[in-house]
């Protein structure tokens, strides 16, 4: 029999032992919980295998070290697609423990591994989520780790991820400078 209960909670168990606590709660385990939370106001009709995927799409981040890959676009690419797919495997392997099926599993899989973006609805509203949980939580102290023109950047490429609704939704939830506000105007 399938248990979400224990899925989320065998995903906070493995977040728990994040390293980093500079917000007081291991980093790992605080943004597993914001994406539950964004989910939940978001898309509140989510399926399981969606609740699992956001609350496991950093499950262990810490493991693998962007330091130990190479400088540049193509060792930043390879680090976030390995920790895309050991994202996946791990939230597998719990939702298997957890009494989910092969299938369901898969789901949360592609989700977390972005497959199907802008095609796949579920896909969607998980990478939807991700840019809410950005904005709400994390926008605002990476932005002054980076020049204007490449947070620019950052927020455009942010919004081209998001669904419509999404982009709407932005727009009318958060005061963003006309010049970032423009890109979710697109």
């Amino acid at each position: 029999m399938k248990n979400l209960a224990a899925a989320l909670a065998a995903i906070d168990a493995a977040n728990a032992h994040d390293p980093d606590r500079s917000e007081g709660d291991p980093a790992a385990q605080l943004y597993g919980r914001r994406m539950t939370e964004e989910l939940a106001r978001l898309f509140p009709d989510a399926s399981e295998p969606l609740q699992i995927a956001a609350r496991g799409q950093h499950i262990e981040r810490w493991i693998l070290k962007r330091a130990d890959y190479p400088q540049g676009r193509e060792g930043y690419l390879t680090w976030r697609r390995d920790l895309a797919r050991h994202h996946a495997d791990r939230v597998g392997e719990i939702m298997a423990a957890a009494g989910y099926d092969q299938d369901s599993a898969e789901a949360a899989g592609k989700m977390i591994r972005k497959e199907g973006i802008k095609r796949d609805p579920d896909v969607q509203a998980l990478e939807d989520v991700i840019c809410f949980v950005f904005l709400k939580w994390y926008f605002a102290p990476f932005s002054t780790t980076q020049d204007p023109d490449k947070m620019q950047r950052i927020v455009e490429k942010t919004a081209r991820k998001m669904s419509a609704e999404g982009r709407v939704r932005v727009l009318k939830e958060f005061e963003l400078p006309d010049a970032l506000a423009a890109a979710f105007k697109a």
